[in-house]
This record gives C-alpha cells, sequence and structure tokens, in this order.
C-alpha cells in the first residue's frame, strides 16, 4: 500500500467510526469500512485526512454512494449497525 492510499483509508476508517452514536461502539466492521473507502476515495477525496469531512461529504453524497455504503450509513442513523 502506498503513503497515500494508507492515510486515506485511515481518514475513511476515523470517518465511518464517527458515524456510531456510542463511543464504545465506534469502530466501525471490516465491512463497513470495505463497502465506503471506494466512495470516500471518489467522491470525497478533498476531505481527506479530515474525518468528519469526509463522513460529511459522504452524507451529503448519498445520493451518488454505492448501495453497500448507503446501507452503512442507513443502518448508522437508524441505530442498527454498531461496530465492535
Amino acid at each position: 500500500m502506498t503513503r497515500l492510499t494508507q492515510i486515506l483509508f485511515a481518514a475513511v476508517v476515523i470517518a465511518l467510526s464517527s458515524a456510531s452514536a456510542s463511543a464504545q461502539e465506534n469502530q466501525g466492521t471490516a465491512e463497513q469500512r470495505a463497502a465506503c473507502a471506494p466512495d470516500a476515495f471518489r467522491l470525497c477525496s478533498a476531505y481527506i485526512p479530515d474525518p468528519s469531512g469526509v463522513e460529511a461529504c459522504l452524507r451529503q453524497r448519498k445520493s451518488n454512494l454505492s448501495e453497500a455504503c448507503k446501507a452503512v450509513f442507513d443502518q448508522a442513523s437508524t441505530g442498527s449497525a454498531r461496530g465492535r
């Protein structure tokens, strides 16, 4: 992995982990990270490495997200998806 890819991936992981309401449940699963990483790179690379910026960008562009990433944000907003 290149240094830039590592930084981008870390930013996506942090952004997804902040989507959870509980501090103990904010890790995001590997599946959640995998679902949204491509969308973060494609749609929100200008906000990397700012996790809050990446998350806000993904939320603002929800209509352009992949179905898998949309599901991650839908689950996070309903409280049914919790990272462990």
